[in-house]
């Protein structure tokens, strides 16, 4: 009886497993797989290519595109969600009034899909109808904001949109780092005459270390497979200026027809998110036998 009560819980944990196991890995080896073949409109295994597909991939210009898109909108959307997040959660960490009130409407944007964000903010910023529109109505006729329609400067908008939204997380993780302080520590800092910006650079922010990782990683790997976002505010345009990986995925596998290319762009973006995770979760692994 007592063997069979802990079996049981592997017993009934053991169908979840399977088919998420089955679920994600073996699609994944199944888009491994399609990458090598000549795939188009329908899944072709007659057709085995090699790497052909990866070689037209690396040939492509609009590739190359959704790769600079991509390091430009990685980079400053993490980066900015990241310092907007911490400068929110240093300011509710002062003990303010209506503290709930504001971590309300700072965290609200996350309870937003991506897609909702990309239609509300593809409405601010339409020269027609948003921003631009409402500062000529109130008098400025010469402001001009319609990033949104140029070529170069489209990705800069799924940038803003995505701080906008992805602030608020990383407020959330930096306040409760910080309150997870002892106010001790800060205290006998001051005592020691160290100015508060000084103490939160010096003191508070390498002891959140671990938080500042976890952040970086969580926004990295949907900065990687943004898509609804750019979908719904730019669809990759104008023309195909603000493609990122994911768009110029789904382009070529469900517009163009190309699956086997589609493939292999989606291989290109799981070894950059395997990239980021695997190190990560590599010396999280190494240290635990030191904690011990």
């Amino acid at each position: 009886m007592k063997s069979f009560e802990n079996v049981l819980p592997k017993l009934v944990l053991a169908p979840g497993f399977v088919l998420g196991f089955a679920f994600i890995y073996g699609l994944m080896i199944w888009n491994g797989v399609l990458s090598m073949t000549n795939s188009r409109m329908l899944p072709n295994y007659d057709e085995f290519v090699g790497l052909a597909q990866y070689a037209n991939l690396w040939d492509m210009d609009r590739w190359y595109v959704a790769l600079r898109n991509l390091g430009i909108f990685s980079v400053l959307y993490v980066g900015g969600s990241m310092l907007l997040g911490m400068v929110l959660a240093i300011f509710l960490d002062q003990k303010v009034r209506a503290e709930g009130v504001l971590r309300t409407i700072y965290l609200y944007p996350m309870a937003l899909s991506f897609i909702v964000t990309g239609t509300a903010w593809k409405w601010i910023l339409n020269p027609s109808l948003g921003l631009e529109k409402l500062m000529h109505d109130l008098g400025w006729s010469r402001f001009s904001f319609d990033w949104l329609v140029q070529s170069d400067t489209a990705i800069y908008c799924v940038v803003i949109a995505g701080i906008w939204q992805s602030a608020g997380f990383a407020m959330a993780l930096f306040l409760a780092g910080l309150r997870g302080i002892d106010d001790s520590i800060i205290k006998a800092a001051q005592i020691d005459g160290a100015s508060l910006p000084r103490i939160y650079w010096r003191i508070i922010l390498p002891i959140l270390r671990p938080v500042v990782f976890s952040t970086i990683l969580v926004l990295s790997h949907l900065s990687i497979k943004a898509f609804d976002l750019v979908m719904a505010l730019t669809a990759g345009g104008p023309g195909f200026a603000s493609d990122v990986p994911a768009t110029f995925m789904f382009t070529m596998s469900f517009t163009r027809g190309q699956i086997g290319l589609g493939a292999a762009s989606a291989t290109m973006m799981l070894a950059t998110v395997a990239a980021i995770v695997v190190p990560y979760l590599y010396s999280e692994l190494r240290s635990k036998p030191h904690e011990r």
